[in-house]
């Protein structure tokens, strides 16, 4: 009789064994499909490296925001991030929609967006970083880096402030490349040298925004720094910064990400399609940083508070450019500048589905950061709606 009760005590506990295993193995497993669990513990470890206002103080703001975002979902289809913060701490950070359409994962805030043209103020920063260090000039000459370049007396500073007048990179791809396999930036700046594609005008003479001015600048950054870009981005930017969450994807180079979201349109309506890569994917540095919003909230802090470079820097990238005849354009480098009704810093992007802004009002020391996945068109009205209920509903 006493063994039968040992064997049975020994069944009860082998049993209650491999309950307790399965149950943490699913939960194991719902942690990395839906993030929640993971979410709650990188939470808590951004909130010791960013500081947030307490709930009293954003009930009432937040309650505001929460219904725009719900509001826009339904009827707009956004899917993505908004971050909101003042006089340096964060008011509002919160996301909705899903991060994968066909398995219903909701979004949250470990999944990363690719910043489209958001990009650029990276590729700006990086290319002051080695000014600062005299390992370039802002008027040296592309052709001092590749001396084969086809498009003479276009200056780093034409560049930076989109007055190069060079030719659109998309359209070389599109109409010129041969290969299957997408070109990387130096197989680009290759390829320009051996095709006989006209400038659109004189280096300096007026502004037009190129993507095309944007990658040659982050070929000169791997050129003269012999990195890649990425490792560039990680090692000067990103690792110093405490951007865990940020990296450079080069499509057809650089292994997918498990937190890497991918661009969708809305297909008659209702459903869901992933958009594919293209041939311009594997080019860097007018595009392909991958972020979150509050990684994007720590670069801001981190570029305005002299944590990457010197003030003088920085006071060149805010400023508006001119042309050779001195016409101001509304670009400095890396940023867009409207100083007609207040002064705005911010950068808008779009790309494969993607729509993204990083909006700063100086004088109000507010940051408004969006992040999004599912081709929404509304940026602008939804940066200015997001700013009217911040200046009526909170008080710091």
């Amino acid at each position: 009789m006493k063994k039968q009760t040992k064997y049975i005590a020994l069944a009860v506990i082998v049993i209650l064994s491999i309950f307790i295993i399965s149950t943490r193995s699913e939960a194991s497993e719902y942690e990395v499909i839906s993030g929640n669990k993971v979410n709650e513990s990188k939470g808590e470890l951004a909130h010791t490296l960013l500081e947030y206002y307490n709930k009293t103080e954003t009930q009432q703001v937040s309650y505001k925001l929460d219904s725009l975002l719900h509001r826009i979902n339904k009827s707009h289809d956004f899917n993505g991030s908004l971050l909101v913060a003042k006089n340096g701490k964060i008011v509002y950070n919160n996301q909705i929609g899903y991060a994968d359409f066909n398995k219903k994962v909701p979004l949250n805030e470990v999944f990363t967006f690719q910043l489209a043209s958001v990009s650029k103020q990276f590729t700006a920063t990086a290319i002051m970083l080695l000014y600062e260090r005299d390992q370039i000039r802002l008027n040296d000459y592309v052709n001092t880096y590749f001396p084969d370049f086809p498009f003479e007396n276009v200056t780093i500073k034409n560049l930076l402030n989109h007055t190069a007048g060079l030719p659109k990179y998309f359209w070389v791809t599109d109409h010129k490349w041969k290969n299957e396999k997408a070109p990387t930036n130096s197989e680009m700046m290759t390829f320009l040298e051996s095709i006989n594609v006209q400038r659109h005008f004189a280096p300096g003479s007026r502004f037009d925004y190129s993507n095309t001015g944007y990658f040659v600048l982050a070929s000169i950054v791997e050129k003269v720094s012999g990195m890649s870009f990425g490792d560039f981005m990680k090692e000067n930017i990103f690792d110093p910064l405490e951007m865990k969450d940020s990296f450079v994807y080069s499509f057809e180079n650089d292994s997918i990400k498990s937190n890497q979201l991918e661009g969708y349109r809305l297909y008659k309506g209702w459903r869901h399609l992933k958009i594919n890569s293209t041939l311009n994917d594997a080019i860097v540095g007018d595009k392909n940083v991958y972020s979150t919003c509050e990684d994007l909230f720590k670069w801001t802090l981190g570029l305005n508070n002299g944590k990457i470079l010197s003030k003088e820097s920085l006071d060149l990238m805010y400023t508006e450019g001119e042309t050779i005849k001195g016409r101001k354009i509304p670009y400095g480098f890396g940023f867009r500048i409207d100083n007609q009704e207040q002064n705005i810093i911010y950068h808008h992007g779009k790309w494969n589905g993607f729509s993204t802004a990083l909006t700063q009002y100086p004088g109000d020391d507010l940051v408004i950061i969006i992040l999004e996945h599912t081709s929404y068109k509304g940026l602008a009205a939804l940066n200015k709606n997001v700013k009217k209920i911040v200046d009526e509903n909170f008080r710091s």
